[in-house]
Order: C-alpha cells, then structure tokens, then sequence
C-alpha cells in the first residue's frame, strides 16, 4: 500500500510539474497530460513571473528528491563558483552519490539509488558511503559492494535491465554495468546532465 500510494504521488507530482519523474509516471502522464484535480483540464491562467520561476524550482528539486534546504545550500555553493550560477548547481547536484548510481543504472529511479546508497550497499573507492547527498569527486570508483551483488535488484541491474527507462549513460561516467561498477571520469557539464530545467529561472528565482 505504502508502494501505491508514493507511486500515486509521484504521478501526482509529475503531472503537477509537467515532466514524468518516473518510468511509472510515464503511462499515466502519456494519458493524462495536464495537471492534476477538477481544473486540470481547464485553460490556465496566465501565471506570474513568480510562479514561472517557483515551478521552475520545484522541477529541478523533484528530479532530484532533493529538500528545499538540501537545494539552497547548493545554490549558495553554487553562487561561490567561477562560471553561471545556474550551470554550477546542477553540475554539483549531479556529483551527489545517488544521482551518480541512477546514471549509472544501478537503479530506476531516483528513489531506488537513494535506498542502495542509505542501506549501505555502496562504496566509493572501496570505503562504504551511507549519504546520498555525498559529492564524488572525478577520479572516484564507485561500486555495490561484493556482497550485495548477489542480491536479485542488482541482479537486475548488472543485466542492464534499466536501460530501457534511463537515458544514454552520460560521456563523464565510466561504467562497467556487469560488475556493477564506475568511474566519475570528470565533472559533468550542464548541457550533459539528463534533467529538464531553466537553471536561469531557479537563479532568478533564489536571487529575488
């Protein structure tokens, strides 16, 4: 029941945001393309500068489960940076741990890299990591620890059964999917991060 009803939500969400969150999320959105509730199918009214910017936000915060303060420590991070603001905060959300172990198919979702890394299934240069938010740095391996391999889920995973659902493994990845391992090569760039997000719009919007 507890399954259902965060899959209900996440399609909730989705369609909400305008963007499938999850596999899952993508039949019902297919379906039901607009947002949810009686007024759904209604025509929208012309949203303000505000509420563009705030949706723009929440997209990128769903994308990567992330908490408001989780997502405003980065920004700030990400504000310290050289380069656009908005193309550093979704460089250093990518180096999160669990962003990295979806890309690499080690999951289906974001939910499910997150639940690998928190129940201690993951190491980074052969030490055990627990913290989804941990930064991995270029040069890290990160692997499902020997283990864990045995275990059907990641079975699964080093049969490449996710890859029907992910995007193309990105160019800073290097992955080995059969041992259930990989090398951050360098640090992503933004126009390779599989998201959809106005960045300038989430900029625009902490900077008010």
């Amino acid at each position: 029941m507890a399954s259902k009803n965060r899959t209900r939500r996440q399609v909730r969400l989705s369609r909400s945001l305008g963007l499938a969150l999850t596999p899952k999320a993508v039949k019902y959105f297919e379906k039901r393309p607009y947002p949810p509730g009686e007024h759904g199918r209604a025509r929208r009214r012309t949203e303000s500068d505000y509420a563009v910017r705030l949706k723009e936000k929440q997209r990128l915060r769903a994308q990567y489960g992330l908490r408001e303060a989780q997502l405003r420590r980065a920004f700030v991070e990400a504000r310290h940076e050289q380069g656009l603001t908005g193309e550093s905060l979704v460089e250093l959300l990518e180096m999160r741990l669990d962003a990295l172990v979806l890309r690499a198919g080690f999951g289906r979702t974001m939910a499910q890299a997150r639940q690998a890394v928190v129940h201690r299934h993951i190491l980074v240069d052969g030490k055990l990591v627990d913290r989804p938010s941990f930064r991995v740095k270029p040069g890290q391996v990160v692997q499902v620890k020997p283990r864990s391999q045995t275990m059907v889920p990641f079975q699964v995973a080093a049969a490449g059964a996710h890859r029907d659902v992910l995007p193309t493994v990105p160019e800073y990845l290097d992955v080995q999917i059969e041992k259930l391992r990989f090398e951050l090569s360098r640090r992503p760039k933004r126009a390779e991060v599989p998201i959809t997000c106005d960045v300038q719009l989430v900029v625009e919007h902490y900077s008010r």
